[in-house]
C-alpha cells in the first residue's frame, strides 16, 4: 500500500485508485450511451413522457452546442474539447494523480466523454432527460426553462459539486499550509 505524503487517510494503492477510476468512468460512460441509445430507438425529436411524477422526464431532443443551446453549431469544437478533458482526466487518474478527489474528476470525465462521443458519432449531442420542477424554479428565476438534459451532464455538475463542496469543507490550517507552499 502506497502512503500519501501528506495524508495517511488517503493511503490508497495505485492499482486500486487505477480500477476504481477507470470502472467509474466507464460505467458513466455506458450508461450515458446506453440512455441515449435508448432514448433516440424509443422517442421521435421533442416526444417526452412522464417518467417520476411532475419532476422529471425522458424523451429525446438533439443539441448542436452546449446548455442552453449556448455556442450552437460548434458541435466539432465542443466535441474536441470535452474529448481532451475527459482523456486528461482520465490518463491523469490512471496515473495516480488526485487521489484526494478521484470520485468527483470521474464523474467529470465520463461526462465529457459521453457527450464527446455524441458529438463525434451523431454530430450533435443527445439529451433525453427534461425536469419540470427545475423548469419552474428556472422561469420564475430568469424567465426561461431549465435545459433538457442528459446523464453526462448530470456527471459533470455532480463532479463540479463535489468539489466545490471539498474545497468549503477544507480545513483552514490545510488550506494556508498548501497556499503558503506555492
Amino acid at each position: 500500500m502506497t502512503q500519501h505524503p501528506s495524508n495517511p487517510a488517503l493511503s490508497t494503492s495505485l492499482p486500486r485508485l487505477f480500477w476504481r477510476a477507470a470502472g467509474c468512468i466507464a460505467m458513466g460512460v455506458v450508461l450515458d450511451q446506453w440512455l441515449k441509445v435508448w432514448a433516440v430507438s424509443t422517442f421521435r425529436e421533442g416526444e417526452f413522457q412522464a417518467f417520476i411524477g411532475g419532476f422529471l422526464s425522458l424523451g429525446l431532443i438533439y443539441n448542436k452546442g452546449a446548455a442552453w443551446g449556448m455556442l450552437g453549431g460548434a458541435t466539432l469544437i465542443l466535441a474536441v474539447l470535452r474529448l481532451l478533458v475527459g482523456l486528461w482526466l482520465t490518463f491523469s487518474l490512471l496515473r495516480g494523480k488526485y487521489r484526494d478527489i478521484w470520485v468527483p474528476l470521474s464523474l467529470i470525465a465520463a461526462g465529457a466523454l459521453g457527450n464527446a462521443l455524441d458529438g463525434f458519432r451523431l454530430g450533435k449531442v443527445v439529451d433525453p432527460l427534461m425536469s419540470h420542477t427545475l423548469s419552474s424554479i428556472t422561469r420564475f428565476l430568469y424567465k426561461q426553462d431549465f435545459p433538457i438534459f442528459n446523464l453526462a451532464d448530470v456527471f459533470v455538475v455532480s463532479g463540479v459539486v463535489l468539489l466545490v463542496l471539498k474545497g468549503l469543507l477544507r480545513s483552514p490550517n490545510r488550506g494556508s499550509a498548501t497556499a503558503s507552499s506555492l
